[in-house]
């Protein structure tokens, strides 16, 4: 009988020892490697206009940490690596999210801050991200927070 029981705990340590691997890897696994391509052309009034509400702000903001923004002129080829998934942008400014170098969802044009940082906050989620929550209960980009 003490036979029975040492293999059942044998049984067991190897099972716990199996999930603690299990889910170390899980806690581990690197999420989807995002970015924001940001289609422009110059003499665009609207990237300008984006330049000066979003872009100073932008890589500081938790979004901009979790897709940092790569400009890219409208005429210019993709990048290698870069798969977009619709059609080639023919407005500008067009915002493309990729996950693992595929687009994953786009923001064409430029409507103001708050309606980027919705459209983008709802790409990001999309794609897997959420946003976090800063000491104090305030969100993380600017547009959303209170004076």
């Amino acid at each position: 009988m003490p036979l029975k029981l040492h293999l059942t705990c044998s049984c067991l340590a190897a099972i716990v020892a199996a999930l603690a691997v299990l889910w170390a890897m899980a806690a581990t696994a690197a999420p989807a490697e995002l970015q924001l391509l940001m289609f422009e052309r110059d003499g665009c009034s609207y990237c300008r206009q984006w330049n000066e509400e979003i872009g100073p702000a932008y890589p500081k903001t938790a979004e901009g940490q979790a897709a940092p923004l790569q400009r890219l002129d409208i005429k210019a080829p993709l990048p290698s690596g870069v798969t977009l998934t619709g059609r080639a942008p023919i407005f500008t400014p067009t915002f493309v999210l990729l996950s693992e170098g595929t687009e994953v969802g786009r923001i064409e044009g430029y409507a103001g801050d708050e309606f980027f940082w919705v459209l983008l906050e709802r790409l990001l989620s999309d794609a897997g991200w959420s946003a976090p929550v800063l000491s104090g209960g305030l969100p993380s980009n600017p547009a959303r927070a209170e004076p």
